[in-house]
């Protein structure tokens, strides 16, 4: 996994046709060595199709994919690659071990059998067939997989989904030392949580085309939504809220305790204050990931997202299903 100055990841004026569908249109995105990127979109963004581009599963209609400086499709460059999709087909009677062995033998130094079980917690697992695993634990040997042939870069499509707390941590822990040791990572998760405890860098996809492309830090920072918590007797039912004080673009209630969604937490403070409510434990926060993707997804034309040129003409991707 040596670094490059030549990007890893190349996409290029990208875009992908299913019938009169438009999944990906003009898409270009770059992804230098040892980055982790998370990639965030609601259901039918174009995410997995993406995916399924860089691995070289599917070609592109119109621009150019190239892994490790290759065409995706061409067995070399494919032997850099590590893979997780949404949904993986394991076969139900070959043991743990097997399967292991089985994908380890198509790489020239592949990670011992017993090393790669022990690390993702499936080692007394080894002589179980797989048809016997739970959801959570075929989750986890699919992300094992990804890594046995020791990829340089690894693509993992919603890794964690169907994993209790623990088993989410256990494979939070697995990408970090993977990503730590110079590894390259693109993920897509539903778990915005998962995305900001891991990602360095996030791109958001909507209707087929890139709307943000930043580090962590500048996307939250971009949306500039603050987060003003406070508990109080007087204030009105929370979609009333926006009209009783301007410059809440939202907001919820829980019993007495609101929290107001702002793009100026000093002004509403102000406008609390010298506004007579009775109320107390006043907290502003920053937004969180979740907050700034709502606020992205939910106003396309905003200056905030620089919207490409021209928009996707469509969301759905009936070859591909959720992305």
């Amino acid at each position: 996994m040596t670094a490059s100055l030549a990007p890893v990841v190349s996409v290029a004026g990208v875009t992908r046709r299913f019938n009169d569908v438009v999944a990906l249109d003009d898409v270009s995105l770059d992804i230098a060595a040892g980055e982790l990127v998370g990639i965030l979109g609601p259901n039918g963004a174009g995410k997995s199709t993406l995916l399924s581009l860089v691995s070289g599963q599917r070609k592109p209609d119109s621009g150019t994919v190239r892994l490790c400086g290759q065409d995706p499709r061409l067995t070399a460059a494919r032997a850099t690659l590590g893979l997780t999709p949404q949904e993986t087909g394991l076969p139900a009677t070959l043991k743990v071990r097997e399967v292991v062995d089985f994908v380890a033998g198509h790489y020239a130094d592949p990670v011992p059998t017993g090393e790669l079980l022990e690390q993702f917690g499936l080692a007394e697992l080894a002589g179980r067939q797989t048809g016997g695993m739970s959801g959570g634990q075929k989750r986890r040997l699919a992300v094992a997989l990804s890594l046995v042939g020791r990829p340089s870069v690894i693509l993992l499509d919603e890794p964690t989904t169907g994993l209790d707390v623990g088993g989410r941590q256990a494979l939070w822990l697995a990408i970090r030392e993977y990503h730590a040791g110079g590894g390259t990572v693109l993920l897509t998760s539903h778990y915005l949580e998962e995305v900001q405890a891991l990602a360095h860098r996030v791109v958001v996809i909507d209707e087929g085309v890139v709307r943000a492309d930043d580090t962590m830090t500048n996307i939250l920072e971009r949306v500039g939504l603050r987060r003003v918590v406070l508990h109080s007797a007087d204030l009105p039912a929370a979609d009333a809220v926006p009209a009783r004080l301007p410059g809440v673009i939202r907001a919820s209630r829980e019993g007495d305790r609101y929290e107001l969604f702002t793009p100026d937490a000093d002004a509403l403070v102000r406008e609390l204050v010298t506004s007579g409510l009775d109320f107390h434990g006043l907290e502003v926060r920053g937004a969180t990931l979740e907050e700034a993707f709502e606020q992205m997804v939910a106003h396309r034309s905003s200056d905030l997202l620089r919207p490409p040129a021209t928009p996707a003409r469509t969301a759905t991707d009936p070859e591909a299903g959720a992305r």
